[in-house]
């Protein structure tokens, strides 16, 4: 296959050298990228993106959901907050913020409610939870574990409505 010529048809000229729109575009989404997930490791963006557009896509199709949204609830994590995710199955948390062990429950476009289901006996000190409505616009609230109610309880359910929005909700 033939490269295209550059030229005042197809891109400008910028310091002794032809550059392509296409080029432009490229570099102009990244920096709008990196603006909208300033912790993000960029590699995992159009992975988020591509994840969460299939399952919106699947559920257009045929009015069913792909069990995809964990994952979508953990990749947002990563990408907007900078957590760094453990293996799967890893016992205790889902990744680490810092020093801070976090857990992330997402709340699924199918669900009645806004309630998530936490188990304290986990090993965490922030609670991030996703919320990815029925349009499928993600959106999060972090929580430090000290600002949970107290209970002596293993488990304690959190309404999203209970929490502020996290910054990058602002």
């Amino acid at each position: 296959m033939e490269k295209a010529m550059l030229g005042p048809h197809n891109a400008i000229w910028d310091d002794g050298e032809w550059v392509s729109w296409a080029e432009l575009d490229y570099h102009y989404e990244q920096q709008l990228l990196r603006e909208q997930y300033p912790h993000a490791d960029p590699s995992l963006i159009p992975i988020f993106e591509d994840l969460l557009d299939t399952a919106e896509e699947y559920h257009r199709l045929t009015g069913r959901h792909l069990q995809v949204y964990g994952d979508i609830g953990e990749l947002y994590g990563a990408i907007a907050y900078g957590i760094r995710l453990h293996k799967n199955y890893a016992q205790g948390s889902d990744g680490r913020l810092g020093n801070d062990f976090v857990e992330v429950k997402t709340i699924t476009p199918f669900k009645q409610s806004n309630i998530v289901t936490l188990n304290l006996r986990r090993n965490f000190s922030k609670v991030l939870i996703v919320k990815i409505s029925a349009d499928f616009e993600v959106s999060a609230r972090m929580i430090d574990r000290k600002a949970l109610p107290k209970t002596t309880r293993d488990h304690i359910q959190l309404d999203w409505g209970q929490f502020d929005p996290a910054p990058t909700d602002a």
